[in-house]
């Protein structure tokens, strides 16, 4: 009699039938991970050995240096071999880690393409194959076959190229750097579609364009750097919208309008960057609780709104080179976690706050500023004088000390108009009706001796605009006077008087001083500081040849130039001519430039400035004077600097006339430094005392502000800072000049 199997046994007997074959589907796994490390192995080398422990032999990677094992499923999760001096490709064999959930292979040597099947792994959330050789475009299909890949940094590599327009489909994505690549184009709109990205950094490489509307839709952004590109147009109004902000880092591009009133909102945002772009505006009162604040080498003017004080958190404030003015609130002295403050050239007045940091606070951090006084920069703080309008017309004064300035006044204008016969014989002048001005509280009482005001024999030179006569006061000072020759061409009283009150607010340690001014309708004088060494013209080309200038002093003398250039233009001043008879050489060897800001005193620009009389140096014009319709600019000045520049260096003159042939400077430099001949170019009596580290790269920068487009010419604040990059080392310099 036969029994029914009961169904479980049956059960029973199928499993044990079965269990070879379920054991051997738990080992594929497992070789399919120990064949794919194998595989990507063979492609690298391994210079330190740091691979040892990959043992083909072995059944179980997971005791392998750089490799993680899920612990119950025995399935590589985590491959993490950063810093290990790896070089190779990337090869297929990381595609057969399925369970891969981490690849860390930063600071190696890996080289080729990336590999868009990577991201269609879909255990895979984070890669990190930054600061390698990898080069080429990043693949649109990487982006589009995107699965689960949260966090991806590709930075410090080589890719190139515009970034995919597919990026918006790997919408998983949480982190993303791609910094410090080549990428170019414009940023891709899809970019605000990543809705979930809390870090983005796109920094360091060449992207251009504006940046698109709809930062907005990030609303879980929370730091966002775009530094080091070449992204123009405004700051996006609608970045106010993404509140969860800590960080914003738009530094170093073309951006330009006022910093966006809806950053107001960004309540939790501490660190603000937008130094070296074009911004203008006041600095906003309502920044929120910053710990770091940048916006160095912008346009930004108005006074530091006092309730920056208010930002207890804050570390660092650097506001240099721009142009705000006014005082620095004296609350800032109560910032707590203050460590870093940059205010240096600026307009910036006044005595600085006392107390806590400010107790310690570097020169530099507040040098450029003229208007600025105390202990720090070593100058008074007393009330700056008012200017003494002197003035022989005037009403009686009730008092006698306002009548001895008057008589002194009457004096002077008779002295000044009758010094000089052709004003003295002029039917039209009356030297009672000139008017003399002085930006100082001191009575200018010219002496009438042997050193008579305009006297002949005590003539300093004439250029352009006029004749210089050096005088002395009595109480023993020099002054220089400059009688301008273009009294006819000169503008009105009222706009003459204006643009030469305006030049003598300027004060800057490599500007020479104006002092003051007389006008009278046919006879205009302008007074500066005596500076007693002479032109650079005389020290480059008239000294002797065992006296000249050393390469430390020709670079200072560079140096000296430009930030004088820097300032005035940040003070909307143009110099025009400019040229080494207009740089004086005070007594302790400073540069300082003569002569800026006088072709305003005329009423046009057209062929008279065009002419030799006023430009009387033609290798220090711009070409583009040579066009029929003129425009001064800042840029005219920056190619008068460089011809000076390359005029320093070589010790020749700009222009030389030969029998048969004109030698332009530029010129010859230019081809010497394209036949790899710069250093040659340098002046003879320099004797190769000078390092080449420093000297080739001046002489570059001297040719790039001679290019012939305007446009591609520096701005003199950037030149400024090129110039304090050159420069070597003290300690260095001394060993190369042995």
């Amino acid at each position: 009699m036969r029994y029914p199997v009961p169904h479980f046994v049956s059960i029973v007997v199928l499993l044990l039938l079965l269990i070879p074959c379920i054991s051997q589907s738990l080992d594929a796994p497992l070789s399919e991970d120990l064949l794919g490390l194998i595989v990507f192995k063979s492609d690298l080398a391994d210079p330190f050995s740091k691979l040892a422990s990959w043992d083909e032999d072995d059944d179980d990677p997971c005791g392998w240096d750089g490799v993680s094992c899920n612990p119950r499923t025995r399935r590589v999760v985590e491959l993490s071999l950063s810093g290990f001096s790896l070089s190779g490709k990337l090869n297929r064999g990381l595609l057969q880690l399925q369970a891969l959930r981490k690849l860390s292979l930063a600071r190696n040597n890996f080289s080729g393409a990336l590999n868009p099947r990577l991201a269609q792994m879909e255990s895979l959330w984070s890669v990190d194959l930054s600061e390698n050789a990898l080069s080429g475009p990043i693949p649109d299909e990487f982006f589009a076959q995107c699965r689960s890949i949260r966090a991806l940094n590709l930075a410090k590599n080589g890719f190139f190229g515009q970034i995919p327009g597919s990026l918006g489909s790997c919408s998983t994505l949480v982190a993303l750097n791609l910094s410090s690549n080549r990428l170019s184009g414009a940023l891709p709109s899809s970019l605000w579609s990543l809705y979930g990205l809390r870090s983005l950094d796109l920094s360091d490489n060449s992207l251009a364009g504006e940046i698109p509307w709809g930062v907005n839709r990030l609303y879980n952004l929370r730091s966002i750097s775009l530094r080091g590109n070449r992204l123009n147009g405004k700051v996006p109004e609608d970045i106010g919208g993404c509140l969860q902000l800590k960080s914003i880092d738009f530094g170093t591009n073309l951006l330009y309008g006022n910093i966006p009133e809806s950053m107001r909102n960004l309540s939790l945002c501490s660190y603000l960057s937008l130094g070296s772009n074009s911004l203008a505006g006041e600095v906003p009162s309502w920044i929120g609780d910053l710990r770091s604040l940048d916006t160095i080498t912008n346009n930004l003017t108005g006074p530091i709104p006092a309730a920056m004080a208010n930002l207890t958190n804050i570390q660092i404030i650097d506001l240099s080179f721009n142009n705000l003015t006014g005082p620095i609130p004296k609350k800032f002295s109560d910032i707590p976690h203050l460590i870093s403050f940059n205010i240096s050239h600026n307009l910036f007045s006044g005595d600085l706050p006392s107390g806590n940091f400010f107790n310690t606070i570097p020169p530099s951090s507040v040098s450029d500023n003229p208007g600025i006084c105390g202990g720090v920069v070593n100058k008074s703080c007393l009330g700056p004088p008012k200017p003494i309008v002197l003035n022989p017309n005037s009403s009686s004064a009730n008092s006698n000390s306002s009548t001895r300035v008057r008589s002194a006044a009457a004096r002077s204008a008779a002295a000044l108009a009758l010094a000089d016969d052709y004003y003295s014989r002029s039917p039209s002048h009356d030297s009672n009706s000139g008017k003399l001005v002085m930006f100082s509280s001191n009575d200018p009482d010219f002496n009438f001796g042997d050193h008579a005001i305009l006297n002949k024999n005590c003539e300093l030179g004439r250029g352009g605009f006029g004749t210089v006569y050096k005088t002395i006061l009595k109480d023993g000072r020099n002054m220089a006077i400059k009688k301008l020759t273009v009294s006819s061409l000169v503008k009105s009283q009222e706009d003459f008087e204006r643009e030469v009150k305006k030049l003598g607010k300027l004060r800057h340690p490599n500007l020479v001083t104006l002092e003051g001014y007389y006008w009278t309708p046919s006879l205009q004088l302008l007074m500066y500081e005596f500076i007693p060494g002479g032109s650079l013209y005389k020290h480059l080309h008239e000294s002797s040849g065992l006296i000249h200038l050393s390469w430390q002093e020709r670079f200072d003398t560079i140096l000296g130039i430009a930030r004088s250039l820097a300032h005035l233009h940040r003070m909307n001043v143009i110099h025009y001519n400019l040229k080494s008879s207009n740089i004086l050489i005070d007594g302790s060897g400073e540069a300082k430039v003569a002569d800026y800001g006088l072709a305003k005193l005329l009423p046009t620009l057209d062929r008279y400035v065009l002419s030799s009389k006023v430009q009387s140096a033609l290798g220090y014009m711009a070409p583009e004077f040579a066009l029929k319709t003129v425009k001064i600019t800042e840029k005219c000045d920056v190619y008068g600097f460089g011809v000076l520049v390359l005029e320093i260096v070589t010790g020749r003159r700009p222009v030389e006339y030969l029998e048969d042939d004109v030698v332009v400077l530029c010129d010859v430099v230019r081809g010497a430094l394209e036949g790899g001949r710069a250093e040659g170019c340098m002046d003879e009596r320099l004797g190769g005392k000078f390092p080449v580290e420093e000297a080739v790269p001046v002489v570059k920068l001297g040719l790039i502000c001679t290019s012939q487009v305007p446009s591609n010419r520096p701005e003199m604040t950037e030149v400024v800072k090129i110039l304090e990059m050159i420069r070597c080392p003290q300690d260095s310099l001394e060993e190369e000049l042995g």
